[in-house]
């Protein structure tokens, strides 16, 4: 692995990192799992980030076989994946009230909410099927981005009533609004970049 491959590979993890937004959503998770003894959350948030890699390793492998059966291209990825991001960035920089988790409180909650879509979203999986389109050679980097990501994500989380105990709600607000700038800005590229593959296509 190269220069160029370890950049590539800092630059999707991170992008990753920013989508699956663990700051935002360990105050949803901590409600969520409100109920549950210290331990038995730990091993909860376990079991959901496992069952979420799962999802996103194969969504990454075999997303292929969804794309050449829906005859999606490169340049509908690029501006799909770019209004997405923008919808969760903007989502992150004005929550909105309902935003709190209480919707989905439930005594040990299996997928859905935490594993789908929390961390195994939409937008995640639009990430990873546009990394495998345009460069699918690269296979081994874009899972690597995504351990990489996926691991930062689960540090973060486990440890998210410290964290939280620490710089407080408004604390991790801001924090979540800077990654979501920065994602405003990720998602304008995106768009850009799909419109001109559009563009060139014509």
């Amino acid at each position: 692995m190269n220069g160029n491959d370890l950049e590539g590979v800092a630059s999707a993890a991170v992008t990753l990192f920013l989508i699956m937004d663990p700051l935002g959503n360990a105050p949803v998770f901590n409600a969520v799992l409100s109920k549950l003894e210290p331990e038995r959350r730990t091993a909860v948030v376990a079991r959901e980030l496992a069952i979420a890699l799962v999802i996103l390793l194969g969504f990454l492998w075999a997303g292929h076989f969804i794309l050449a059966f829906l005859g999606l291209t490169e340049s509908s990825l690029n501006i799909a994946g770019g209004v997405l991001l923008f919808v969760i960035s903007l989502r992150m920089i004005f929550p909105g009230r309902g935003d709190g988790g209480a919707e989905f409180e439930t005594d040990d909650p299996f997928i859905v909410p935490l594993a789908v879509p929390l961390i195994a979203g939409p937008s995640t999986i639009a990430a990873l099927l546009l990394f495998r389109s345009k460069e699918p050679d690269h296979m081994w980097e874009w899972t690597a981005a995504l351990l990489l990501a996926w691991l930062g994500t689960t540090v973060l989380l486990v440890g998210s009533p410290k964290i939280l105990a620490v710089i407080g709600r408004r604390g991790s607000r801001a924090l979540e609004r800077l990654m979501g700038m920065i994602l405003v800005l990720l998602a304008t590229q995106m768009l850009l970049n799909g419109v001109g593959d559009f563009v060139r296509s014509l």
